[in-house]
């Protein structure tokens, strides 16, 4: 054949030859595959400032140390109800038309995964204290500072999002620290990042390897006890800290707290489940227990740690004591829709 012989003959023909294989092995599946997967039902698009913060967490190379993928493995059940399946995936677009898709799976955690940190911490001030300095709330973390996405001010104007850092923790800057809007972006992002549910009636994968747990005491109804430290190290210490003291001048100590050992059963309840924001010289409490579906045996484990660590005297409660209130609540919270 006098093609082979014919370069002007040979390389279109094995141009055209090699789009052709390529639309058949690579475009055409492709879009198959999209056509075949859909987000879950509860997925929220991205706003524009969550995809504004988006692009910040790539620029930034967040991925670098935080992956955004729950395996199948026990291991993983902290970082998400279920395991990761591609519908989680289904709705990412390109970054642009001139980049191709960032999907942010990530490859390794130098830092914890990031799939549901929205559900799992989901205050904004925790966030952009994390962002400011991350050894002012986790005191062995190793990710750097990214101060330079705020501004130290003497006078913050009313619409500015103050940022209450513990002294110690500003390196001499006298001021307030405000939130500059690429730290507001980039935490309404990472605020965003939350496991949609699977539709009713469907089985999520279940997580492999299983390590044996060791069998609790039962409670006096016969169920299992429920690990109050386990819970408030997993929700709550974070803010609070591994102490009770909290952080001065950012989270409220509840060592010696008069709500902790009070007897205002229903105000307590309600903070863990609704959250709280009625100090102005702390940052806002997120409802971290409607957030994290917190059951009523839960709560009581909870409030029973609290109450007895730390030095701290209130009354412990029972699960029906809970309940009613938690019912009580939640009613409460329906009429006022």
């Amino acid at each position: 054949m006098n093609i082979f012989n014919d370069h002007k003959k040979l390389y279109p023909i094995a141009g055209l030859l090699f789009l052709f294989l390529t639309c058949i092995v690579v475009i055409v599946p492709a879009f198959q595959n999209q056509e075949n997967n859909a987000p879950l039902p509860g997925t929220m698009p991205l706003t524009g400032d969550e995809m504004a913060g988006k692009l910040i967490y790539i620029s930034e190379g967040c991925v670098g140390c935080h992956s955004q993928q729950v395996r199948n493995v026990d291991m993983d059940k902290m970082f998400g109800s279920r395991p990761g399946m591609a519908a989680d995936y289904a709705n990412i677009g390109r970054t642009s038309i001139w980049q191709n898709t960032a999907t942010l799976m990530g490859t390794e955690r130098t830092g914890p995964d990031l799939t549901d940190v929205g559900n799992r911490q989901p205050s904004r001030d925790w966030n952009l204290m994390h962002l400011y300095h991350p050894r002012a709330v986790v005191a062995q973390s190793i990710m750097p500072s990214y101060q330079w996405l705020f501004e130290v001010t003497e006078n913050p104007s009313s619409t500015d999002v103050v940022v209450n850092i513990p002294v110690q923790f500003m390196g001499g800057k006298k001021g307030k620290v405000i939130a500059t809007k690429e730290a507001l972006q980039l935490v309404a992002y990472i605020q965003s990042l939350k496991q949609a549910a699977l539709p009713d009636g469907t089985k999520p994968q279940e997580f492999l390897y299983k390590k044996s747990e060791k069998e609790t005491a039962n409670s006096n109804d016969g169920k299992p006890n429920i690990d109050g430290k386990a819970i408030y190290a997993a929700s709550c210490q974070s803010c609070h800290q591994a102490s009770g003291e909290g952080l001065k001048g950012a989270f409220p100590p509840l060592k010696g707290s008069p709500i902790v050992n009070g007897d205002n059963l229903e105000l307590y309840v309600d903070i863990i489940m609704n959250g709280y924001d009625a100090r102005a010289e702390y940052g806002v409490m997120a409802a971290v227990g409607t957030n994290m579906k917190f059951t009523e045996q839960q709560v009581a484990a909870l409030i029973n740690y609290e109450r007895t660590a730390w030095g701290n005297k209130g009354k412990t409660v029972t699960t029906e004591e809970i309940k009613k209130i938690m019912d009580i609540i939640k009613n409460k919270t329906t009429a006022s829709k």
